[in-house]
């Protein structure tokens, strides 16, 4: 997919098949946990291609999972104003939401998380760090409808299903004495 995003979009990164095999082989070494090797490599990519989305996300994630998440953001936010596929572009909110909160800019991670999820409405996941930030910012019950509401719609446990029906109904009225 990598390959193809690169080609399709014109972003000239065929250098010899270099750069996408050095961009390959961040990711691989980020996976294997060898993070300030990957980082290096990212960084470098990142200015040889500093418009490229793909490099910007993949070298945010990599500061990111360094601790420096003040140094990720514009990465983050770069990769998101150019443009990038689906999937990326879930990870990105999602790790640019994540960042803010991190940092306790609540009401920044709040916007991305929205943005986000008006553009993915269905990533579950995004939905969880949203309800984190929303918990941060002492909005208690909709963090607790998000939360309640993914649980019940993805949960394969025999007891949470049996009630699933009871959950989602209550999930926005949970301060309502009946």
């Amino acid at each position: 997919m990598l390959i193809k995003y690169i080609i399709l979009n014109n972003q000239n990164l065929l250098v010899g098949g270099l750069t996408i095999k050095e961009l390959e082989l961040a990711i691989k070494l980020r996976k294997e946990g060898k993070l300030e090797e990957s980082n290096k490599l990212l960084m470098k990519l990142v200015d040889m291609y500093p418009d490229n989305p793909i490099i910007n996300y993949h070298c945010a994630v990599s500061l990111d999972v360094l601790g420096l998440e003040k140094d990720a953001i514009q990465y983050y936010e770069k990769a998101i104003e150019i443009g990038l596929p689906d999937e990326e572009m879930q990870g990105a909110y999602l790790g640019l939401g994540s960042t803010f909160r991190t940092l306790g800019q609540y009401e920044k991670s709040k916007n991305i998380f929205e943005e986000g999820l008006e553009k993915f409405p269905e990533n579950r996941g995004m939905k969880v760090f949203y309800a984190m930030t929303l918990y941060n910012l002492g909005k208690h019950p909709k963090a607790m409808e998000i939360l309640l509401l993914c649980l019940a719609e993805t949960s394969s446990d025999e007891n949470i299903n049996k009630y699933k029906k009871a959950i989602k109904f209550y999930a926005d009225k949970l301060d309502k004495i009946w």
